[in-house]
C-alpha cells in the first residue's frame, strides 16, 4: 500500500485498540493488540505520518530509532535487592526502569494524556545484544519486569534487507504476534503531502514531469545513490532559504541531498530553466487577470515542459494564499469562540448579530459572526478575562508540545490567535480611544474579519483569473486537467473550495467527469464488438 493507505490503516488500528466498552474497559484487550511493523524504502515518510496520526487523534506520541540504543538503556541497569521468599531471604535481580518507559510516563505527567503512540523506528536494526529483549517487548510489552502502561499503541517501522545491511529478518513466531504493513513509494500521494508542507514549486514541477526519479536506490561503479522523499523535501526547503538570502542554488547543493548525480544534474539544469520561467512570466499578473500580450503568446507556443513549470509556478501562489485563507478563518473562529465565552462569563446583555459588514457566508467569503452588546464594562474586567483565556490556550498548547501531536498548522493557529488576544487585551486597555472597552474590541474584531473577507475574494479572483488563463491559452487539453488535479489534490485549496466556491472549478470538474465517463463508456463498447 501507498503511505496514504498505511496512515488510515495504522490510525484505524489505534483507534480500535484505544476504544472502550461502557465499563471503560478496552474492547480488545491489551495483551492481544497486535503492534504494528510498518516496512517501507528510507525516507518515504513513515515518521511523518505518525506524528500525523497523533495530531488528529490528540494523543500522545513518543519516537525512538532503536539503533542508539544500547541494551542497558532500552532494558535498564541490573541491581541487586533483598527478598523473602517462603520465609528465606534471597538476593534477587532486579532492573532499574527502562529509559524508553521512563519518557512515556514523563511524557504522561507533562502532557496529561494517558493514552498514545510508542513509535519505535528501525527496530529490526537493533544490536545483537539488544534484539532478544526486542523481541520480547514486542511479544509480552514488557520491559526488564515493567510493562508499557495500558492506553499505549506500539507501532513500529524498519527498512526491508535491500535498504539496509544491518536489518535482521524476524522469526515466524515474531511475526505472528504483529501487524505488518508494508509500504510503497508512490509520487501522486507524496504530491499532496508536497503541496501541505510548502515543498518548492520547482521540486513538484520537476517531479510531475520526471515521476521516476522521486524514489529511486541503485548500485553504480561509483558506489550506492539514492534519491529519497525525504532528500527532495530536505533540498526544498534548503532551496526556499537560499532563494530569501539570495544565495545561489547550484548542484553542488543539490548534490548534498540527492546523491544519485544522474538525477542531481538533471534537477540542476531544470532548476535554472524554472528561474528563468519565473522571470519571464510576471505570475503576478496572470493572477490579476492582466497579462501581457507578449506573455500569453510565450505560453501558447511553450512546449509541454514550460507549461508544467508555469503551472507550478502559477499554483505556488495560490497555494500560498489557500493556506492563509484557511488558516484565519479558523483562526478568527478560535477568537469568536473565546469572545462568546467572555460575554456568557461577564453576563453582559445582547444579541448576537452579524459583524459590521460580514453579510451571508456566501456573499462575504466569511462565516465569522461577530457580536454586540450591551451593558457596563470595564478595560480591566476584559484585560483579565482575555489574559484568562490566552493562559489557557497557552497551556492547551504547551500539553500538545508536550504529547508532540501539535502539527504545523496548528501551531501557526495558535500563535495568531494568541497574536489577536494580546492586541485586543491592548485596546480595551486604551483609554485614548473612544467607546467602551468591548465595542474598541469589537471594532478591531471587524476590522479583522474585514481583511479576511477581501482576501478570500482577491483569492477567488484569483483563481478565476488562472482557469481564464489556462483556458484562453490551452484549451480544455492536458493543461487543464493537470490544472485541475493539483487542485484537487491539495487539502487547502479543496478546503478553500469547499467553504467559499469556485465556479470554475466546479464546470471544469464536472465535464472532465462526463469525458472519463464517456472514454469509459467507449472503451466498454469497443471491447465488446459493437462498434
Amino acid at each position: 500500500m501507498n503511505i496514504k493507505e498505511a496512515k488510515e490503516e495504522i490510525a484505524r488500528s489505534v483507534e480500535i485498540y484505544l476504544d472502550k466498552n461502557e465499563f471503560g474497559e478496552y474492547n480488545i484487550p491489551y495483551m492481544k493488540q497486535r503492534p504494528i511493523f510498518m516496512v517501507g524504502a528510507p525516507g518515504i515518510g513513515k515518521t511523518a505520518i505518525m506524528e500525523q496520526i497523533a495530531s488528529e487523534l490528540d494523543i500522545a506520541l513518543l519516537s525512538y530509532s532503536m539503533t542508539h540504543h544500547t541494551r542497558q538503556s532500552a532494558l535498564g541497569l541490573p541491581f541487586i535487592e533483598e527478598k523473602a521468599f517462603a520465609g528465606e531471604k534471597v538476593m534477587v535481580s532486579e532492573y532499574t526502569m527502562s529509559e524508553i518507559l521512563s519518557s512515556v510516563y514523563k511524557m504522561m505527567e507533562e502532557s496529561g494524556k494517558r493514552e498514545g503512540i510508542l513509535f519505535l523506528d528501525e527496530i529490526n536494526c537493533v544490536s545483537e545484544t539488544l534484539a532478544p529483549a526486542m523481541l520480547l517487548f514486542l511479544q509480552y510489552k514488557t520491559f526488564g519486569n515493567r510493562r508499557l502502561p495500558e492506553g499505549w499503541v506500539i507501532v513500529t517501522a524498519g527498512n526491508p534487507p535491500r535498504y539496509n545491511k544491518s536489518v535482521k529478518e524476524f522469526d515466524v513466531a515474531t511475526l505472528d504476534r504483529l501487524k505488518c504493513i508494508t509500504v510503497e513509494e508512490d509520487f501522486g500521494i507524496w504530491k499532496s503531502y508536497a503541496y501541505r508542507n510548502g515543498i518548492h514549486a520547482a521540486v513538484i514541477a520537476f517531479l510531475e514531469i520526471n515521476s521516476e526519479w522521486f524514489y529511486c536506490i541503485r548500485t553504480t561503479v561509483d558506489g550506492t545513490q539514492y534519491v529519497t522523499a525525504r532528500g527532495w523535501e530536505d533540498l526544498s526547503r534548503a532551496i526556499s532559504v537560499y532563494e530569501k538570502k539570495n544565495f545561489r542554488v547550484d548542484r553542488k547543493l543539490v548534490g548534498q541531498y540527492i546523491t544519485d548525480t544522474e538525477v542531481a544534474g538533471k534537477f540542476g539544469i531544470y532548476y535554472d530553466l524554472f528561474r528563468k520561467y519565473q522571470a519571464a512570466y510576471q505570475v503576478e499578473d496572470i493572477l490579476r487577470g492582466a497579462e501581457e500580450t507578449a506573455l500569453a503568446e510565450r505560453a501558447v507556443s511553450a512546449g509541454f515542459d514550460e507549461r508544467v513549470s508555469l503551472l507550478g509556478l502559477i499554483l505556488e501562489k495560490l497555494n500560498l494564499r489557500f493556506a492563509q485563507a484557511v488558516s484565519w478563518e479558523a483562526v478568527l473562529e478560535r477568537v469568536v469562540r473565546v469572545l462568546r465565552q467572555i460575554k456568557k462569563q461577564t453576563g453582559t446583555g445582547g444579541k448576537a448579530v452579524p459583524a459590521a459588514g460580514t453579510g451571508t457566508a456566501k456573499k462575504a467569503g466569511t462565516k465569522i459572526v461577530g457580536f454586540e452588546t450591551a451593558g457596563a464594562d470595564t478595560g480591566a474586567m476584559w484585560y483579565q478575562m482575555l489574559e484568562k483565556q490566552c493562559e489557557e490556550i497557552r497551556t492547551e498548547r504547551s500539553r500538545k508540545e508536550a504529547a508532540n501531536s501539535l502539527g504545523a498548522k496548528l501551531k501557526t493557529e495558535y500563535r495568531d490567535t494568541l497574536a489577536l488576544l494580546e492586541k485586543y487585551m491592548k485596546e480595551c486597555t486604551d483609554e485614548k480611544k473612544p467607546g467602551k472597552p468591548f465595542q474598541r474590541i469589537k471594532k478591531a474584531f471587524d476590522t479583522n474579519v474585514k481583511a479576511h473577507q477581501k482576501q478570500v475574494q482577491e483569492t477567488k479572483q484569483f483563481l478565476e483569473n488562472s482557469f481564464a488563463f489556462v483556458e484562453h491559452n490551452w484549451g480544455r487539453s492536458q493543461e487543464m486537467v493537470l490544472f485541475m488535479t493539483e487542485l484537487t489534490a491539495n487539502e487547502d485549496s479543496m478546503r478553500f473550495i469547499e467553504m467559499w466556491g469556485c465556479d470554475s472549478y466546479f464546470r471544469y470538474n464536472q465535464e472532465l467527469l462526463i469525458y472519463d465517463v464517456h472514454r469509459k463508456l467507449q472503451r466498454e463498447i469497443a471491447d465488446l464488438g459493437l462498434e
